[in-house]
């Protein structure tokens, strides 16, 4: 990769190599050495945008979930967006009720390993493979029970055109989680969905704001804002609290891209947005990309034989190992299984679960928002959208997605050839392996007891510069501006209505003779002077 390559230079370079047309839908992710996640700016340099060394480790994902997944125009692209619900349905963000997690369970065991067949699958074969965090054997049952009886004679793609169109009906469809605190304190997950904002606590969504309700973003330091407008004219602030100060601006930029791609009809309305009130002042940021509009109209028109699709050759992440690649998380006894899981979870304690205290949505995509009040409050209540029968808590999702050095992850492979599990407790100790986490141990080495700026202070200290040289640029500007006019007004033989209103002020005049005509004749002397010196040396 050249030094001065763009994003989208990588991007293409990816797509052609999956033989992907529809490829607005998708982005590449990438984690910095603070464990922030990033989507790749296509305009930007990526060597740039890489706070670490080569080589650099980044993920190929779904970045715009598509409205109705099952209308994409080719099935290449339907099944990467399956891998990325399959992904997220493993990793806690597709949450659900029981019954849907079964059927969607089936139909994944459907696409990878076809019809039943007794001879090939025992009983309990579907307590071999690994579809959500964790399991229950009636849950397991019910799976084996839909794979027998209802899916028989699928194709693998029609499985997953199923799968497909039962995960777009689920309130967590296209949900990519990022934790935050309202501001009561309570924990909570904020996420960019297809039809909107949605707010996530226990295992009920509390908020769904439409995107045509959605009138502004901004964030300042870790705090997020939302503004909301409503059909009665009722204007709303929502107001959450992120970890850090990068992971609010992530969101932000999310939510602007989001709206952008799902709210305009056209790429040319897409405008820069800038975080603070103040254009000199802040971030700003511009969506570079089609909207869902054009991709759709761009999907109509494509004429070509379909791509053959290598749905067994694909490896998938090892944070979401295909269940035809050995056993894995399952395979451990149910007494570990809890015990990893409770580990993930042990980076997340600030971000439990908690009653929420403010209004919240029903159910439908459709339905008005519940402004504040006690009667809102009191119906709110008996209105709460449950999504699912235990709380949702995405483990994995807003932990960075784990990778390996080349030698560690060709390990991890051999292992599960041989049949030996990869537990998640493995997939986090790889984590400190990546160049990322390398970076900043080298960095901590050469610096032991240092007592500078951390990198968030000093980041803090370059917005802080960085305004101020804004702040400067612009006063010089306007002056600059003004002493254009001032000279048209005075030298210029202009003689429009609006100059010859101005000249004729008695207040103009006396600037014009007791000020002006001196300095000019001060700058005259003083320039004839510098010449003749010149002249004379």
């Amino acid at each position: 990769l050249q030094r001065d390559a763009k994003g989208q230079y990588l991007f293409d370079l990816l797509c052609h190599h999956l033989n992907l047309l529809e490829k607005d839908y998708f982005g590449i992710r990438f984690v910095d050495p603070d464990k922030q996640r990033h989507w790749l700016e296509f305009t930007k340099s990526v060597v740039k945008q890489m706070r670490a060394q080569p080589p650099f480790t980044m993920c190929f994902r779904v970045k715009f979930y598509p409205t109705d997944p099952a209308a994409l125009k080719e099935e290449i692209t339907r099944y990467l967006v399956f891998l990325q619900i399959k992904r997220d349905l493993y990793h806690g963000r597709l949450l659900c009720k029981t019954s849907d997690a079964a059927l969607l369970a089936a139909y994944i065991l459907q696409a990878e390993i076809g019809d039943y067949d007794p001879g090939k699958h025992p009983e309990g074969y579907s307590s071999k493979f690994q579809f959500f965090p964790k399991h229950s054997e009636k849950l397991e049952r019910k799976i084996a029970e839909i794979h027998k009886s209802e899916l028989s004679g699928q194709t693998p793609a029609t499985s997953e055109l199923n799968f497909l169109r039962k995960a777009q009906t689920l309130e967590t469809y296209g949900v990519d989680p990022h934790p935050c605190k309202d501001v009561s304190g309570n924990a909570a997950f904020l996420a960019f969905t297809p039809f909107g904002f949605v707010v996530l606590q226990g295992n009920k969504r509390v908020h769904f704001i439409k995107w045509n309700e959605v009138t502004k973003m901004k964030f300042e330091g870790k705090t997020f804002y939302l503004y909301v407008s409503q059909k009665e004219e009722k204007k709303i602030v929502l107001t959450y609290f992120a970890p850090t100060p990068e992971a609010c601006k992530h969101l932000w930029k999310c939510g602007i891209e989001n709206q952008a791609f799902y709210k305009l009809e056209k790429s040319s309305q897409v405008r820069t947005v800038s975080s603070s009130n103040l254009f000199f002042k802040g971030s700003r940021f511009r969506y570079s990309g089609r909207v869902a509009k054009e991709v759709m109209e761009s999907s109509a028109k494509i004429k070509r034989e379909p791509p053959e699709i290598h749905r067994a050759g694909l490896v998938p992440s090892r944070s979401c190992p295909s269940i035809t690649h050995g056993p894995r998380l399952s395979s451990v006894p149910r007494t570990r299984r809890r015990a990893v899981h409770i580990s993930i979870m042990e980076g997340l304690e600030s971000l439990r679960d908690s009653a929420h205290s403010t209004p919240v949505r029903s159910s439908s995509h459709g339905d008005a928002f519940a402004g504040p009040g006690r009667s809102g409050r009191a119906e709110s209540s008996e209105r709460v959208a449950v999504i699912a029968d235990e709380s949702y808590s995405p483990a994995d999702s807003v932990l960075p997605t784990p990778v390996a050095e080349h030698s560690l992850e060709l390990m991890l492979l051999s292992r599960q050839a041989n049949g030996a599990p990869c537990s998640i407790e493995e997939e986090k100790e790889s984590e400190a392996g990546t160049p990322a986490a390398e970076a900043e141990g080298e960095l901590r080495a050469l610096c032991p007891g240092a007592g500078g700026l951390g990198p968030a202070q000093a980041q803090q200290v370059n917005k802080f510069v960085l305004s101020v040289l804004r702040l400067l640029l612009v006063t010089v500007g306007l002056l600059f501006v003004l002493l254009l006019l001032l000279i048209v007004l005075t030298e210029s033989d202009l003689d429009t209505a609006f100059f010859r209103d101005i000249r004729q002020t008695p207040e103009f005049e006396q600037f014009h003779y007791q000020y002006f005509c001196p300095l000019r004749r001060w700058f005259a002397c003083k320039l004839r002077a510098v010449v003749n010196l010149l002249i004379d040396t």
